[in-house]
């Protein structure tokens, strides 16, 4: 009879925390920015499934054990020992084998998720000999039908091409059709972009949190990546990867708009002239330059080495500093 109630009592638990742990799965995906890209949905789905199984182990373990810590003590002056209970095998088995075949279960699927999205770690960029061969990442649709709807446009229409470098301490885009650049990255909706990623210095890290996107960007190295933004907006770029003492101040603006607004944006960046942008990190060195007394293009001994920005970017299209910023 003890041994039956046992029993139901693990069952019911164990119900209820696969409830608990359902729930906890789908608020995960409240946890991230909004999905603007087609390949964030890999990525919260997989994150998804990492929450909700962490949430199973974790009640599964901390469930019984302060179960048996109300339960089961021992009375205050109970001093004897616990009964000779030897080694179980099929339990050894149990507990043994079905971590071994979650964690196995878990790296396959989180190998697939960003072979998918065909992320490359800075090592495997710098052993890569052979040319990058790289896999169309489109996620699954959406559950919603406007979304679904622009990704499977996207998989029919013109891939846009953008280059984009990353310097010390900027970003610049570079639209090859139109032979225009920008320091701010326009994206039309629902159409695939590839992106060539360069560097002119050291490691930098190309990261649009809404996105879910974080590619190193290697010296030496060109590296296409593709995604489709589906969802319009203004989001931001970061940079990743420690480039040096300005790092902080390496973002910059991602807009993503209807397709005949970014044909207008083409047309009305084209018929600028190219000039230098604003870069706050050219300001920030010149103004510390300044207030150490330093000579110019030379910032005062700090206690630590540092290195002048790049000039500023010389574009066709650069967007205007925040209020509180200087003009460029």
């Amino acid at each position: 009879m003890l041994k039956l109630r046992a029993i139901l009592i693990m069952t019911v638990y164990a119900i209820l925390a696969a409830l608990a742990s359902f729930w906890m799965a789908k608020q995960s995906y409240s946890w991230f920015p909004p999905e603007a890209a087609a390949e964030a949905k890999l990525q919260d789905d997989l994150f998804s499934l990492f929450t909700g199984l962490g949430t199973f182990i974790y009640l599964g373990v901390i469930g019984p054990f302060l179960y048996s810590l109300v339960f089961h003590r021992a009375s205050k002056y109970d001093m004897s020992d616990g009964p000779p209970i030897e080694g179980n095998l099929w339990l050894e088995i149990v507990w043994t084998g079905i971590p071994l075949v979650l964690v196995l279960t878990l790296s396959f699927v989180s190998y697939r998720t960003y072979e998918k999205m065909a992320v490359r770690g800075p090592m495997e960029l710098v052993h890569l000999h052979m040319p990058q061969v790289m896999q169309s990442a489109y996620a699954e649709p959406f559950d919603s039908s406007p979304q679904q709807q622009i990704q499977n446009a996207a998989q029919t229409a013109p891939i846009e091409q953008i280059d984009v470098t990353a310097k010390q301490w900027a970003w610049v885009f570079h639209y090859p059709q139109q032979n225009i650049t920008s320091t701010e990255l326009h994206l039309p909706v629902g159409r695939r972009v590839r992106f060539t990623l360069r560097s002119e210095d050291v490691l930098h890290g190309f990261y649009i949190p809404a996105f879910r996107l974080k590619q190193d960007v290697v010296p030496n190295r060109e590296i296409d990546f593709e995604l489709t933004p589906v969802k319009e907006g203004t989001y931001r770029l970061r940079d990743s990867m420690f480039s040096g003492t300005y790092f902080a101040a390496n973002q910059a603006d991602v807009v993503v708009q209807p397709f005949d607004e970014y044909q207008q944006w083409l047309a009305d960046a084209a018929a600028q002239s190219p000039t230098p942008a604003f870069n706050q990190a050219a300001f920030e060195y010149s103004q510390e330059s300044d207030r150490e007394g330093a000579t110019k293009g030379k910032v005062a001994i700090r206690g630590w080495n540092s290195i002048p920005p790049a000039p500023p970017p010389v574009v066709n299209y650069a967007p205007k500093p925040e209020p509180d910023s200087p003009p460029a």
